[in-house]
């Protein structure tokens, strides 16, 4: 099991009563401190003052008590000495506190007990959070008084857990979307999954999807959580300059579902229910506008006449369908069983029930990005299928969820993501569900997903049919070969095909010839 290397040291420090630097000069106490401090100060603060807890008198002393002259680079060049794991700890640390400023002013800032003391009479903020931060701020200064007294130990630590020389570079920002469909990407960094392949990998929440499509282009970080239909759109330019990216490897499978809002439970059975109905999707490109069109045009609507379709981010969703701008939505999780849980909507079918292990989002990379750092993306991708395949296991769900639901990363209530996580599920109509493959994570990128999406790419003219060389979109795009490799070398037992009959609700899909298929769909049942 991966486990964060915070945590793994701590562990190692409390069962040894040791300090981190190797000798005997840090109390155990100190670490019963540091389980659950915030992990955005910026944040942390602007909620207190959005809630009338901090007076202008109080942030005033504040920004005075933050003034202090030792800086973080300074501090860890001190203490680190040339050794990159112990320079990481204190990062670590200073993270854990809020920041540098946070830790040291509020361990040795002479009005601190005042500035926090004001903070618990008028919050709910709690004196065993200063004591953290005092704790953190002691941390860091008995490190770096006893650095020099830890040189063999420092050595021998540092060389268990070096990176390997061959990768580019170790330090990453990969982008996501704060769904569970990233699951694989985000909990690689709190569960320890880079780092266990040598990265020092932070996510980077992203507001929508077209922002993540032009930082792609752009090349405004590493790699990326895209949806699955993504690299093939931006590689092709469709909607977009035309960018060489590829798809790694896939990152869940099913764990979307159409959601509508309540006025309508009543109403829907079926898809010719939508009818005049404004239904939000995430993005054009996406499986949840492909697979909610293929839905739509089995009950005799034409998804571009009788329905209103158009981009929602997800993390609005539910507010718009709370507002009553959109009547439905096919949205990937949590998003749907938030609705859910704020009454806003019910759950009318989950994906899984129109094709049983669709793809929905990927971990990807620009060409020219792979082409500058091979091993790194090695790396990273084979940290990132790891990471997919412990997610897969049902017993680890319930950890995993502990870990998503944190403000950086997907900000959900834990109930709600281990509903997703679990398939233990409200559906908002009084049933309560037990569907344990609600979600999966099954990293293989099988070529005949590339070719069913390029398919009805076509068939709903978001693709001109000219460009649908199905085979060549499929080698290019999808590293089925590279992931199935990397699947192998972390104990995964990827398939031995590379593409397969897919077998959807209302037909089969044949990757031999998918341009038969688009004519018999649009045959039986139109555009």
């Amino acid at each position: 099991m991966a486990v964060n290397s915070y945590t793994s040291t701590r562990a190692s420090v409390i069962s040894e009563a040791r300090c981190y630097c190797g000798g005997n000069h840090f109390p155990q106490d100190h670490w019963e401190f540091l389980e659950s401090m915030p992990q955005s100060p910026v944040d942390w603060i602007s909620d207190l003052v959005k809630m009338g807890v901090y007076q202008p008198e109080s942030l005033n002393l504040a920004n005075r008590l933050t003034q202090v002259e030792l800086r973080e680079a300074l501090l860890l060049k001190n203490i680190g000495g040339g050794n990159p794991l112990r320079e990481q700890f204190c990062r670590d640390l200073i993270k854990e506190a809020g920041g540098l400023d946070q830790a040291m002013a509020a361990a040795f800032g002479v009005n601190a007990v005042e500035f926090f003391s004001s903070t618990i009479r008028s919050g709910d903020f709690s004196r065993r959070e200063f004591l953290k931060r005092v704790a953190v701020a002691g941390a860091l200064v008995a490190i770096a008084s006893c650095t020099q007294q830890a040189n063999t130990s420092d050595t021998e630590a540092s060389s268990a857990t070096e990176a390997p020389a061959d990768l580019e570079k170790t330090d990453l920002r990969i982008g996501f979307i704060p769904i569970t469909c990233a699951t694989p990407i985000v909990m690689s960094e709190p569960l320890g999954f880079y780092e266990k392949y040598g990265l020092n990998a932070s996510v980077v929440k992203m507001p929508n999807w077209a922002a993540v499509r032009d930082s792609a282009i752009a090349g405004e970080l590493d790699a990326y959580h895209m949806l699955s239909p993504m690299p093939i759109a931006i590689t092709l330019g469709l909607g977009s300059t035309a960018f060489p990216v590829k798809l790694a490897s896939i990152e869940n499978i099913n764990g979307q579902a159409i959601t509508v809002a309540m006025k309508h439970r009543d109403t829907v059975t079926g898809p010719a229910d939508f009818r005049g109905f404004k239904i939000g999707v995430p993005f054009p490109f996406s499986m949840h506008n492909l697979l909610l069109r293929y839905y739509l045009a089995t009950g005799g609507l034409n998804p571009d006449t009788d329905v209103q379709i158009f981009p929602v981010p997800p993390p609005d969703s539910v507010a718009k369908m709370t507002t009553g701008e959109i009547d439905a939505m096919l949205m990937p999780d949590p998003f749907n069983q938030r609705a859910v849980f704020e009454q806003a909507g019910f759950i009318h079918m989950l994906t899984k029930e129109l094709w049983d292990g669709h793809p929905c989002c990927a971990f990807a990379a620009s060409q020219s990005w792979i082409d500058e750092n091979p091993n790194t993306f090695r790396a990273v991708n084979k940290a990132i299928i790891d990471a997919a395949g412990y997610a897969n296991g049902p017993e680890n769900r319930k950890e995993i969820a502990g870990a998503l639901i944190e403000r950086q990363y997907l900000n959900q209530p834990l109930p709600v993501v281990e509903a997703v996580l679990t398939g233990e599920f409200e559906d908002g109509l009084g049933n309560t569900q037990n569907v344990p493959d609600r979600i999966g994570f099954d990293p293989y990128p099988w070529k005949s997903f590339a070719k069913w999406i390029s398919s009805q790419l076509v068939r709903w003219e978001l693709m001109p049919a000219d460009q649908a060389d199905y085979d060549q979109i499929a080698q290019d795009i999808f590293l089925t070969d590279l992931a199935a490799e990397l699947q192998k070398e972390v104990g995964q037992s990827p398939p031995t095909e590379q593409e397969r009959a897919e077998s959807l609700k209302f037909d089969t899909f044949d990757p031999e010839n998918p341009t038969a298929y688009v004519e018999a769909q649009i045959q039986e049942f139109g555009k």
